[in-house]
């Protein structure tokens, strides 16, 4: 082989080949989606959250959650935690709104958010943070995985960290319907028909456990739903007849066979557009 053809493939093989990942810029933006193919840390300029003192009837959660970033943003010990439980009651929302509030306190924290089908790629993420002087509350939405989802074993590099250990400037944070990140029929399933039934499903189950902090959302009170309600008539200037209000909120709960926070600001965001109130 002439030395023409081995230059040839050298330049074939580089341009394949991904170039190296810049050093982001963290001072861009105070939140990061991350993304694969290329791998790549992309700046949000204006983070979609609501205020914490909305979010009605999760004051416990929101309590813990809040002194739990506190303290990693002032760089002592914190929890990842796993926040599980009903649709709609606020899970993803009072994470970003915790963020907010520390950063109100003018404490450092950047949020990153890793979608679930990007795990396999979270031990470069975790590279990239663990580099920076930066503190990060590395975010993932909608945990979950079905009995045969090996993402779970990237998991593990965020809740473990493998012999080289989780960043110290890095929590963990995510949010699932499922208190055990699976469904509980895949489970009862699994060790029905497994050789070894413990076995089967320990290793997916004890994800769960890795996660210092549990935090359940039950659904809500109508009481609760209502108080939710009247928190965005006041946070944002809408004024209606309370007997009409109560009235209109029931059944649009009743149509939707369901109460929740995301329903009531559903709710909201319908009445605020008939009544002619903008919500910036």
């Amino acid at each position: 082989m002439d030395d023409t053809t081995l230059t040839r493939i050298a330049d074939a093989l580089e341009r394949m080949a991904p170039a190296p990942m810049a050093a982001p810029d963290f001072a861009a933006a105070d939140g990061f989606v991350w993304h694969v193919d290329p791998d790549r840390l992309e700046p949000v300029r204006h983070i979609n959250r609501v205020s914490l003192d909305l979010l009605i009837g999760i004051d416990r959660s929101r309590d813990t959650l809040l002194e739990n970033t506190r303290q990693f943003a002032r760089g002592l010990p914190a929890n990842n935690a796993l926040l599980w439980g009903a649709r709609g009651m606020g899970k993803s929302s009072i994470v970003k709104a915790v963020h907010a509030q520390v950063l109100s306190e003018g404490l450092p924290l950047k949020i990153v958010e890793l979608q679930r089908e990007d795990l396999p790629s979270v031990a470069r993420l975790l590279n990239l943070l663990r580099a920076s002087d930066e503190r990060f509350l590395l975010f993932c939405d909608d945990l979950s995985f079905s009995h045969d989802d090996q993402h779970y074993k990237s998991l593990k590099a965020v809740l473990d960290g493998g012999i080289e250990g989780r960043p110290d400037n890095v929590v963990f944070y995510a949010t699932s319907n499922r208190r055990h990140l699976m469904p509980r029929d895949m489970i009862e399933n699994e060790r029905s028909s497994a050789i070894n039934p413990s076995e089967a499903v320990e290793e997916k189950v004890s994800l769960s456990d890795r996660f210092g902090l549990w935090l359940g959302f039950h659904p809500c009170s109508q009481d609760e739903f209502l108080a939710m309600i009247d928190g965005y008539c006041d946070a944002y200037g809408v004024q209606v007849d309370a007997s009409r209000l109560r009235a209109e909120a029931i059944e649009w709960q009743a149509t939707r066979g369901a109460r929740s926070g995301r329903v009531a600001w559903q709710f909201f965001v319908d009445l605020a557009g008939r009544e002619g109130v903008t919500l910036d």
